[in-house]
């Protein structure tokens, strides 16, 4: 549900930034305008996430749903931790969601971008 929640924040997200992009650079269903809208997209995204991944451990919906990613050991990702997190991630999405399937498989139901990286989904206790 955490993911449904989270897609919900990042569709807002993705209609404003889009909504400025079109209004400052025109149409952009085609050509270089499209692929340059679609890594501003990938961009804005990761940009979103690592943010919060480095500050709090949490975004908008894993605060929510009580969640939090983590190293290992605890602590909160570092900067590089959080980038290569969502770098490997989109890799592993585009690989027919390879990442996400690795986790129906793994024991500690890792994701395999968590597996590769040392990094987890740990439940917190605030209310």
């Amino acid at each position: 549900m955490a993911s449904v929640y989270e897609l919900l924040i990042l569709i807002a997200l993705w209609m404003l930034v889009t909504w400025l992009y079109v209004s400052v650079l025109g149409d952009a269903t085609l050509g270089v305008k499209r692929m340059l809208l679609q890594a501003l997209l990938w961009g804005v995204t990761g940009f979103y996430f690592v943010v919060c991944w480095v500050k709090t451990g949490q975004t908008l919906a894993m605060q929510s749903w009580k969640m939090k990613v983590v190293h290992e050991s605890g602590r909160l990702l570092t900067w590089r931790e959080a980038i290569q997190r969502y770098v490997l991630a989109s890799i592993l999405m585009l690989a027919l969601g390879l990442g996400f399937l690795y986790m129906l498989v793994n024991q500690r139901r890792l994701f395999l971008h968590d597996r590769l990286l040392g990094t987890q989904f740990v439940f917190t206790n605030k209310k």
